[in-house]
Parts: C-alpha cells; structure tokens; sequence
C-alpha cells in the first residue's frame, strides 16, 4: 500500500511512539486504541452522518451508538436488504430486513446478536451469521433472490470509531459484513471456521489526516500478518514504508491526488514487506466524514491479489506468445507466397529484403552466390533499409555489414560453410574496418546495434546468406528467437532460390532448344529480312513458336510462321518436328491449304502435338510483274501488309480451325498481289496479348506503327521500332516477328503450283 499525504505536507513520516501503544491481541483493546487515537469531534448534533467505504471489497455499515439505528450502508450492505430498507432503521429492523439469523435459524432480535452488542458499544471480532430464506425478507421476493439467500453465511466484524466527550457529540460504530459461503451450502461451523480464518485476512487501518503526514492510528492484525511489521512500527508512520524501486509513481500520483481532493479510490500497486518480498496489494482508501461535512479519518482495506495479478500477468504473456506467434506465421505465409511468385533469383532475393524490413530488421542485404564458367562468386542480390536515404550506404558496406572485432567473417562464415551467426551486440568501431575510413564512414552512418547472418539453403546446398541488422538506438537487441525465425525464414527462401534456379537452368535448355531448331533467315534476291524471336520472361516456359523461310524448287519463296499450344520442353521439341513436316510438303511445291491440310494429316495420325496455329505462304512473282502472295491459315493471328503509299491491310481471308483441331473441313488460300515497296509483317500472338491488355487494340498498335514509318526504313530498325511500341519487357508467352519488304524487280518467278 502506498503512502498517503494530505495535502502538501511532507513526504517522509517520523516515528511517534506516543501513538503506538501496546494493543494486545484481543479486539476489545484495538477498539479502545482506535477511541483514543481518533480526534473526538464536537457540535455535531444537528450534522449529517458521515458516509463511509463506498468502493470497500465488503459489505460496512454505521450505527449511531447513541440512538441504536442503521444510519449508512454502502451499496453491498444496502444488497443485503435487497433495497428494502430505509435509512435510518432500528437495528434489529435492519438486521430482519437483510434476513439475518445464528446460525440455528433464529432471528438476532431474539438473540445477543454481534449487531446489537456493535450497537451498545462493545466490539466483536468476528462471528458468523446466517441469511434466511428469503420469504423472512418479504412475499415480494423473487425466486433467483430465495436461490441467493438460502444458506449463505457471513462473518461479522465491528467496533466502535471514537469516544463520545459530550452528551451533543454523535458515536459512531463500523460493521463490516464479509460472505463466507455461496448459495446452497451447508451451515457446518467447520466451514465457518475455515472461512473466517481467510475472512480474517482481510487488512484495515485508519489514519489521521489532521496529524503531520497523515500517520497511521490503527491497524487490525491481518495488516501486520500481511506486511510483516510489527504494531510498534507502524503506529504513527505515514503508510508509505511500503513502497519499494518498482512501486508505479504513477499510482503513487493518483492516490496523492484522491487523498488531496478527500475522494475514495482504490488502486492496485506493488508493495512490499518487512523482509522485502514484493506483493500485489490492493488498497480501497474511502474518506470517514463528520456531521460538518470534514474530513476526520481515512479508512483503508488493504488485500493481498498476488496470485491473481500473477495469473493476468500470465494470461496477458501468454496472448502476446500467441499474437507473437501469430504474427511469425503470417511474416513466413506472406514471405513464401512472394517469394515463389518470382522465378529469377534476383527477383527472390528483392522480395526477402521487402519482407524481412522493416518486419525483423532496419536494414538487410542478400548475398548469392554464383558460379560463373566454373568460377564461385558472390553477388550482393538485394539489400533494403527502412530509410531509403541509406539503402547505398548497406549496398556500399560489403562484407562489413556484420564484422566482429576478433575479425570472423559471419557472412563468409555463412556462404562457405552454412553457419549462421546471432551478434546481439556489434562493436561500435570494428577494429577491422578502422583503417578504411571509407567503409568506416558506412559503418558509423548505419549504427548497427544487432545483427543476424543465416545461409539461404537448398537441397544441401548453400545458396547464399541473409545478413538482418538493427540501428542504434532504437533497434532490438536479437536474442535467440530471432534467430530461429530468421533460420525458418531464410529455409523457404532457400527453397525459393533453388526453385528459381531450377527453371532458369531449364528455361535456358528449351531456349537453347528452340533457338537452336529456328533458321538462320536466308538472303533472297529482292528482298529484305528481319526476324525476331523473344523468350517468355514473365512465369512461362519456353514455348512452340516459329518460324521459316526458304526458296523452293519452283522458284517461289515459302514462308512460315507458327505457335505449337503448350509452354515447356515437349511443345518445343513438337514445334521442331512440325516445322520439319510443313518444310517437306512445301517442298514439294504444294499450295498453301494443301501443305496445311497434310500437316493436319500428321499431327493428327501421329499424335506429335496437341495442337498449334500457323500461316503458311508462298511469294511467287507474276509473269507481267509483280508479285502475287498466296497464303493459308491455320487460326493464327492475321499478317499485315503494308503498302508503299503506308496503307496497312490486315490479311484475314479463309481462316481455318487450328491444325490438330478438326479435319471435317477442307482449308482454302486467298491470293494478294505485291508491289515494290510493299512489306509483309507476320508475328505470333505472345506480341499481343499482353497482361491487362486487348489483343485487337495491340494489333491496331501495329498497324498504327507500320503506317507511321517512313517506307524506305530498313526491315531490322523497323522490327525494333515495332517491339519498342509494344513494350515487350515482361512477356509471359513466347513471341516472333518476321518482316519481309519487296525491293526488287529479280525476285522470285515460280510455276503454278
């Protein structure tokens, strides 16, 4: 219990042995103690009687000893009459109105009741009482009231305030009611006894706010059993020797400041005993009035809620582990979902250092290693700071973010042998780093407090290491937790990692692949030639597309191109295999639809691949001039032309179903006639249909760009003015482009087919 003061009187009580008598063991002698320490008042005849404990853990009323009535309860003693009772009330019509009994079941006004005895004067120390059924409270009661009255048991505790000096001076007597039992228990004086043994527990003292820093006058003997002072150590003491170093000032204000205003408060705070064993102490302080209204004493009840702070302080760590917990399942599932949503390492590596700041870390740096044409190095891949003002000061550090002054290296420690490292503690200058002033100046301008350094592992294998670092003088000091968690995290990122490498290392083979099966454009005579072939960089695989050009027999030029439905090693291997098919049957010299058709024949009969679209066409120049374009298609997204004025034609004639989708019907070509100056563009459908995207409008685009060009532009600076427009960072399908322009007059003169 804390100290209490009266207004600004001073803070350090002295002893007054004259106030502290020797008080015996028995109640009757506390009573006399407390009628000799407490000031007697005069004039207070015609005052109102003083209100007493209204927020007390018990149930207390006041007897005017004089005149025998019930003059105050506070709200639990008023519950005990089920608010039926109006003040002031004889006591023995009090005591029937709250339906007490001893503990045979007759009524107090036919007993010597511990009421009646308070009332005339003499103390009780404690005895115990029954509540009656609750038809002796009146037919109005309700059956949840019979329910709560039958067999409840209280204790009994009173004893006079102060000593009457004249006949117009008003005595008053305080009573306090404690439950022993709850509904429906058996009346045993066993239990009585027991339970008053902890009813006993229960502390009072009065002190004096007219003396020098209001000292204690009385205490009842479970204070001392409770603070461990004896009685002649605490008479005349301001109440605040029980304060101890980690007694809340704060509650030390608020009960300073009630004590000022003389307003009841009650409070928790850390006490402490005689032996300095702290405890929980629960201090209710309620102001005692005379009949004028003034301030004469202040009554504490003081109970010792060790064990039931212990088991909030308990439940509230035991929810913040949870909510801890909670939060590292959270940080891991987000981390993971971004992680895998990248398939490059780079991308990897940038997502765990947007993840771990500012979530576990001020600043982080991600070191990879990698081996280049069967060299190891290490890449620093990523860092992060929460101010980005300082990103190229952890970028710029090296090695150096994490060094220990006995010149280990935690993060070469990490790559070359899997070793994480927890420094709760960085040296303010690392010895290894004091003859660099530049690598100083980085380190003194990050402050690391803290750091952690974990291998990125996969498989068995190190990948690389994540270094989390705290600042001065803010940043947490990492304990061993953190590292568990920072290991955890730096597991799914190593999975991630290896994951990323896995699909470049397969992503190159179906590039290499498919690169490797795609022609070298041939020179044609009158012709120029571009080509393009972009590889998915957004999640797909390499996929099927095409393309070909060659001079046949005949002398036309056959050209293809084409997509292969799927994205992955096999639609790259199906797409070489078409393409030779649709080479042999062009060769032939068969037309557009034909060489289709029989492509069909074979993919179907064979199964060599699901699906796939293509345009195949043929240059053939006339016998009057002039070239005639004669083509077929196979759902593929439509060529353009574009003519030598810069009109642009998007070639749509005798669409046909995919091939490998259907042979019920029979494909037809459509003929176009060329000119010099008219150039032929023929791409797949990866360069327009672009994420958020509409395939048409991108198409449009093409058009558009086509038209815009001036006609005498060289076919390679046009195809990257085409890509440019299109913005083809990111694709997620594979992509091809092939540009033809008619120059001459010595192309290609062919047969009818």
């Amino acid at each position: 219990m804390t100290g209490w003061t009266n207004g600004d009187r001073g803070e350090v009580a002295t002893e007054n042995p004259e106030l502290a008598p020797d008080l015996g063991a028995d109640y009757a002698a506390e009573a006399q103690r407390v009628r000799d320490a407490v000031a007697p008042q005069s004039d207070l005849a015609q005052a109102d009687l003083p209100q007493v404990l209204h927020t007390a853990p018990a149930a207390v009323a006041l007897i005017d000893l004089g005149a025998g009535l019930v003059t105050y309860a506070n709200d639990s003693a008023a519950g005990l009459t089920g608010g039926r009772a109006t003040l002031p009330l004889d006591i023995d019509a009090w005591s029937e109105a709250a339906g007490l009994t001893d503990l045979s079941g007759r009524p107090m006004r036919d007993t010597a009741s511990p009421l009646s005895r308070v009332a005339q004067g003499i103390p009780v120390s404690g005895e115990p009482v029954a509540v009656a059924d609750a038809a002796r409270r009146g037919s109005d009661a309700s059956d949840e009231e019979r329910e709560e009255a039958e067999g409840r048991l209280l204790w009994v505790t009173g004893f006079p305030l102060s000593e009457a000096v004249n006949s117009d001076q008003r005595r008053l007597a305080l009573v306090v009611f404690l439950q022993l039992s709850g509904a429906g228990a058996q009346r045993h004086l066993e239990m009585v006894r027991d339970r008053a043994v902890v009813a006993t527990e229960l502390s009072f003292t009065i002190s004096d706010p007219a003396r020098e820093q209001n000292p204690l006058v009385w205490v009842n003997p479970a204070f001392t059993r409770l603070t461990g002072y004896e009685l002649d150590e605490v008479m005349g003491r301001n109440c605040r020797f029980l304060q101890g170093p980690n007694t809340d000032p704060a509650s030390i204000s608020r009960i300073r400041t009630a004590l000022a205003e003389e307003r009841p408060i009650t409070e928790v705070l850390l006490n402490y005993r005689r032996d300095g064993t702290a405890f929980w102490n629960q201090v209710s302080i309620t102001p005692v009035l005379d009949g004028g209204g003034r301030v004469v004493n202040f009554v504490g009840v003081q109970a010792d809620v060790t064990e039931r702070v212990m088991v909030e302080n308990e439940r509230r760590a035991a929810l913040a582990a949870a909510e801890e917990t909670r939060e590292q399942l959270r940080l891991l599932t987000e981390s993971t979902s971004a992680m895998s949503a990248s398939l490059d390492t780079t991308g990897v590596a940038e997502a765990l250092a947007r993840i771990v700041v500012p979530a576990m870390a001020d600043f982080c740096c991600v070191d990879l290693l990698e081996d280049v044409e069967g060299n190891s190095s290490v890449r620093r891949a990523a860092v992060n700071h929460r101010d980005e003002t300082k990103t190229d000061e952890v970028q710029g550090l090296g090695r150096w973010v994490s060094p220990t002054d006995d010149g280990r290296d935690p993060i070469g420690e990490a790559l070359a042998a899997g070793t994480p490292s927890l420094l709760a503690e960085l040296p303010v200058r690392p010895a290894g780093i004091s003859e660099q002033p530049e690598l100083l100046r980085r380190y003194e301008a990050l402050r690391p407090r803290s750091a952690i350094v974990v291998p990125l592992r996969a498989r068995g294998q190190v990948l690389g290491a994540l270094t989390l670092g705290t600042e001065l003088p803010y940043g947490r000091r990492y304990a061993q937790r953190d590292l568990y968690l920072a290991a955890d995290l730096a597991a799914r990122a190593g999975l991630a990692l290896d994951n990323a490498r896995l699909y470049a290392r397969e992503h190159g083979a179906a590039e290499t692949l498919q690169r490797s099966l795609l022609p070298a454009v041939p020179a044609m005579p009158g012709m120029s030639i571009a080509s393009r072939y972009l590889a998915a960089t957004d999640g797909a695989q390499v996929g099927g597309d095409w393309y070909d050009m060659l001079a046949l027999p005949d002398g036309a030029v056959g050209l293809a191109v084409g997509d292969v439905v799927g994205h992955d090693l096999r639609a790259a291997a199906a797409m070489g295999e078409l393409r030779g098919v649709l080479r042999s049957y062009a060769w032939e010299g068969l037309g557009p639809a034909e060489v289709v058709d029989r492509c069909d024949d074979v993919v179907q009969g064979l199964g060599m691949a699901a699906m796939a679209t293509a345009v195949y066409a043929r240059f053939e120049r006339g016998e009057h001039g002039g070239w005639t374009l004669r083509y077929s298609n196979a759902g593929h997204p439509p060529p353009l032309l574009r003519r030598a004025d810069g009109t642009v034609e998007l070639l749509t004639g005798n669409l046909s179903p995919l091939i490998g989708a259907t042979r019920a019907i029979t494909r037809q070509e459509t003929s176009v006639h060329c000119a010099k100056g008219d150039l032929l563009v023929l791409h797949t459908d990866g360069l327009i249909e672009a994420p958020g995207a509409d395939p048409d409008d991108r198409t449009q685009l093409i058009a558009d760009t086509l038209a815009s060009q001036a006609p005498d532009m060289p076919v390679e600076e046009l195809c990257d003015r085409l890509l440019g427009m299109l913005g083809v960072d990111g694709l997620r399908d594979d992509a091809v482009l092939l540009a033809i322009r008619l120059d001459g007059e010595d192309g290609p003169v062919a047969s009818p087919a």
